[in-house]
């Protein structure tokens, strides 16, 4: 495992390899804590996070996303939760459950965190950070298998991918998935998804930065994924998006 840190709200940008799960979504992917500060408990900092992520529970599931926020400056929360495109609506409220219970865990007194699992991310803050396109928190995980001819491959994956891309800023989901034939009958399956509180336009540009993010970690691999604050791209050698 290696990391590349820089001062920011958030600890980000790690790199790592994986070996893919067979128990989807059992665990999170990956987890941030905000170093912009931390809060006591029975606060009315504390009380409005409470109120963030019930409110994020609550109505996440009806359409896949929700943004909320409580309290005054300077205990005001702002609060994001999205799903994957595809996941249903009582898989979704699970996801953003566990996420709201794993990242009191893991970041317990911290003013912000952020969560990621194959079905949903969870993130809050102690300042907005709603419409703008995030940077900061960025992780990479990849299949450590390599691919038989990695040229022609990665020449397919970024093409989907691109594809894909101005499928999902183009339409109010902000997500799209499909499929390509490789080689024989080989397929690539790829995904692109930002969260919905992002213009067309920053979408677009969000996912077109995470595609050129791909050669410097998955490179060759069978399957590898650039999961941010904002978007994700994935593309695998087996199918993982339900239709």
């Amino acid at each position: 495992m290696s990391a590349f840190i820089r001062n920011s709200p958030f600890l980000h940008l790690l790199c790592f390899s994986l070996l893919l799960r067979l128990a989807v979504g059992a665990d999170p992917l990956y987890h941030f804590c905000s170093s912009s500060g931390t809060y006591t408990a029975n606060t009315p900092y504390e009380m409005n996070l409470n109120k963030v992520k019930s409110s994020l529970s609550y109505k996440t599931p009806f359409s896949g996303f929700a943004m909320v926020s409580a309290g005054s400056i300077p205990d005001r929360v702002y609060g994001l939760a999205q799903c994957r495109g595809d996941a249903t609506s009582q898989d979704c409220k699970t996801c953003v459950a566990n996420a709201s219970d794993e990242i009191k865990n893991l970041c317990p007194y911290n003013k912000g965190g952020i969560i990621w699992y194959d079905n949903c991310l969870l993130k809050y803050l102690d300042g907005d950070f709603f419409h703008q396109i995030d940077t900061e928190n960025i992780f990479y995980l990849y299949n450590v298998k390599n691919i038989t001819d990695p040229v022609l491959f990665n020449e397919k994956t970024k093409e989907l991918l691109n594809q894909l891309s101005q499928q999902a800023s183009a339409t109010w989901k902000l997500f799209a998935a499909g499929e390509t034939t490789f080689e024989g009958s080989t397929k690539i399956y790829g995904m692109a998804q930002c969260t919905r509180d992002l213009s067309n336009t920053d979408c677009k540009t969000c996912l077109e930065n995470a595609i050129s993010q791909l050669p410097s970690c998955c490179d060759g691999k069978q399957g590898g994924r650039v999961v941010g604050g904002s978007c994700t791209v994935r593309f695998e050698i087996y199918p993982f998006i339900s239709y």
